[in-house]
């Protein structure tokens, strides 16, 4: 009988002198599809296993019903924190008000999570900017490429469902809207705003199929000498799009064409001298800066933040911390990529 009250005593001495081995994070992505969104999990699992917490690592394959599914399990199966990269940012509320009522602590990871007041912080970069250096450096590549102008340029945005996406259409066009209406830029097919050049999901494929669709009708005669991308996966879609019409070779140069997340294939593509940039956001970083925000959040204090302005999801403004991102092209994407260790050169090779 001692034995065992002696037993009950070192298990329970256990949990109080180590809680953190007790405490579960659920951490739910959107897809795998993705490079980066797979290097943002591996790096949170292992910072916060390295931390003594234990993880729930799911991916949705861009499912929203199957993300639902998958955080109501982690809240059913009693998880301490939930960080969520949300597929649709606008679907998640009833999930969180049964996250709330269990107690459930939610940090929005890179996408936010609108019209819910269960929000506790959101972890991100500074996605204005991230327009802000596309559009710089589509600007600084048709300079660099075709002179002073004019230039036709076509845009291209994100996933209407992801709050992210009109931030960087906004900082984006912060620069070229000025150009555009001085006539020093013009964009053929008329097409702008994020109703009409908005790409669901992300999808490279329909990226590239409205690529094809916009040079057969409006560049028979006339040379597109910009893309204003978004994302490295829809890049790719849109510079196979262009060299399936002769772009790239001949006397036809490829087209200054932006992107976002230094994807491997990218990467290599601005080596080769078709891509001509990307952002780089550094998800170590990300993830380092979410797994302090969980420690604050279950040690009872506040969490480091730099941003409590920004960031409104409809119900409040959410307190955010906000990460620097960086313009990538071929000047530099040694030292930042290799330099920084986030790629091998064997990698890129």
């Amino acid at each position: 009988m001692k034995f065992t009250a002696l037993l009950a005593s070192v298990a329970t001495s256990l949990v109080l002198t180590s809680g953190a081995y007790a405490t579960t994070i659920g951490i739910a992505m959107p897809t795998q599809s993705s490079s980066r969104w797979i290097s943002d999990g591996r790096s949170m699992v292992a910072l916060f296993e390295a931390a003594g917490y234990d993880t729930d690592l799911q991916y949705a394959e861009d499912d929203i019903p199957n993300q639902l599914a998958q955080i109501e399990n982690m809240i059913t199966r009693g998880v301490d924190v939930l960080v969520i990269a949300a597929i649709d940012g606008t679907t998640l509320s009833n999930a969180l008000e049964n996250a709330a009522a269990s107690g459930i602590h939610v940090i929005a990871y890179d996408r936010l999570i609108r019209d819910s007041g269960h929000v506790d912080y959101y972890a991100t970069f500074d996605n204005f900017q991230v327009g802000v250096l596309q559009a710089t450096s589509l600007v600084e590549g048709l300079n660099e490429r075709f002179g002073d102008g004019p230039y036709n340029v076509e845009l291209f945005g994100g996933s209407p469902d992801d709050n992210n996406a009109y931030f960087f259409y906004n900082g984006a066009m912060s620069v070229l809207q000025p150009l555009i209406d001085a006539g020093t830029i013009t964009v053929a097919s008329g097409q702008q705003g994020m109703e009409t050049v908005g790409t669901l999901r992300w999808d490279g494929a329909v990226a590239q199929s409205r690529m094809d669709n916009i040079l057969s009708a409006y560049y028979t005669e006339n040379q597109v000498h910009g893309v204003l991308s978004p994302y490295d996966g829809l890049s790719i879609g849109i510079l196979s799009s262009l060299r399936g019409v002769g772009y790239g070779s001949g006397d036809l140069p490829m087209p200054i064409v932006s992107g976002q997340d230094a994807e491997i294939p990218s990467v290599k593509s601005i080596i080769a001298g078709e891509q001509y940039s990307t952002v780089f956001k550094d998800t170590r970083e990300l993830a380092r800066v979410t797994v302090g925000m969980v420690e604050a959040l279950i040690n009872g204090t506040e969490p480091e933040i730099n941003d409590t302005s920004t960031y409104d999801n409809g119900v409040l403004v959410v307190p955010s911390y906000l990460l620097s991102p960086v313009s990538v092209d071929a000047s530099n994407w040694e030292g930042v990529l290799l330099g920084s260790g986030y790629y091998t050169a064997e990698q890129l090779n």
